[in-house]
């Protein structure tokens, strides 16, 4: 009996996913539990696990394609069961689930999920009945521009997800066609005039939840320094049995410590609105965001409670924490229930910025590049490291003498780094 399995809702929210590698073909014998197709979501890049022991009988979508929650991912065929039991066993699947929305658990078809066999892919679904020529997948912008130059919109190969034609397909081609009227005993070869890459999962919500801080968070920022040679000096006097360890000692674990204690001083900073209730929201726990660098956009895992963990033990999350953001291995509870976030651009070589808060966070920090600059210590000049910092606070929550203080304290910890032991 054919089974259809639809896409699952792997964390919350979600209402989509792209297919970034089919890990199954179609013939091919499955055990439940086996991986089926690579997705990214929003969040995570995640592996879906088959429900079902059987053979795969249809894929729908290819790498690229946009599949939203709900809709088939997978045809099963199983062996043994008839229509009925397969359509009970799933309905019985579907209630266990229900309500499940994190990385692993699946959410199977409900009684929809016995269907007619179908083709591998959605390469059926462009066809034309009683022809085999393909209509193009194509934008209305592209339509629109190919059909007031009058091109065959058919005739344009497309550089979208699932091949679909861009309107910079349709410019290319007419590009194309003009100068092979122009010189038609001569081939020539032309560059695309654009490039269009079409936008992650991951890279839709930066966009989504940068706005949504902007327009919801009554923005402010403050700028400062302190120096750091007293934390330097700690740091290279124990960098050398760290990495002994495989662990790297970086000035970030001694910041992401400082700010956890310094939350803890200035609760409203580790505060949050409430609109809908009219009241603020004071946080007892210190959970530290980490904004990572990664090739498909800023990843935040959340190093939590920090205020009650060694230096050491930052030092060795924030490490595996990063790498894992990195391979896009990071699970979604690994970047929820942060309080406040930091944010390291100094590393790639900035000393100031205006960080945007991670709504609704009540602030974020953010750490420039270390310098070595003169110093005046006892009244006598001297060379020293210094570190710039800037802090954006949503300014409805966070006054400006209050925002100063909780920075002065940050400062106090960084340029006597044995004071975070002694709290």
């Amino acid at each position: 009996m054919k089974y259809i399995f639809n896409f699952p809702d792997i964390g919350e929210g979600l209402e989509e996913g792209t297919i970034v590698e089919w890990l199954v073909k179609k013939g091919q014998s499955v055990e439940s539990g086996d991986l089926l197709v690579t997705m990214e979501t929003d969040k995570v890049v995640a592996e879906i696990p088959s429900p079902k022991t059987g053979t795969i009988s249809a894929l729908f979508g290819k790498p690229g394609d946009i599949i939203k929650v709900g809709e088939a991912l997978v045809e099963i065929e199983i062996e043994g069961v008839s229509g009925k039991d397969a359509v009970d066993e799933a309905n019985m699947e579907a209630v266990e689930e229900e309500g499940a929305g994190v990385v692993g658990t699946l959410e199977v078809a409900g009684a929809g999920a016995v269907l007619r066999a179908s083709n591998e892919g959605i390469e059926s679904s462009l066809e034309n009945k009683g022809s085999t020529k393909k209509k193009a997948l194509a934008t209305p912008v592209a339509r629109a521009i190919a059909k007031d130059l009058g091109i065959d919109i058919n005739r344009v190969s497309g550089s979208g997800p699932a091949g679909r034609v861009m309107k910079s397909d349709i410019l290319n081609f007419s590009q194309k066609k003009l100068l092979s009227k122009e010189s038609s005993n001569q081939e020539i070869t032309i560059d695309p005039i654009v490039e269009t890459v079409p936008l992650t999962q991951i890279r839709k919500t930066i966009a989504k939840n940068m706005l949504h801080s902007k327009h919801n968070a009554a923005h402010m920022s403050v700028f400062d320094e302190t120096e750091i040679s007293e934390l330097d000096r700690i740091r290279k006097k124990y960098k050398l049995q760290f990495a002994e360890e495989g662990t790297k000692l970086t000035y970030l674990a001694f910041i992401i410590k400082a700010t956890a204690l310094s939350l803890k001083k200035h609760k409203a900073l580790n505060s949050e609105m409430d609109e809908e209730n009219d009241q603020l929201i004071y946080k007892k726990y210190y959970n530290i965001g980490i904004a990572v660098d990664t090739d498909k956009g800023l990843m935040v895992p959340v190093v939590k409670n920090a205020d009650r963990k060694s230096i050491k033990e930052i030092a060795v999350e924030i490490q595996d924490l990063s790498d894992r953001a990195r391979e896009g291995k990071l699970g979604l509870d690994e970047m929820k229930s942060g309080t406040f976030t930091i944010t390291s651009y100094g590393s790639i070589g900035g000393k100031f910025a205006v960080p945007v808060i991670n709504y609704p966070q009540a602030g974020i920090l953010g750490i420039g590049r270390v310098s070595k600059q003169a110093v005046v210590r006892e009244d006598e000049l001297a060379i020293g490291l210094v570190l710039p910092l800037s802090i954006s606070v949503d300014h409805r929550i966070v006054d400006g003498g209050e925002t100063t203080r909780f920075l002065n304290t940050v400062m106090d910890y960084l340029s006597d780094p044995v004071s975070l032991i002694m709290d």
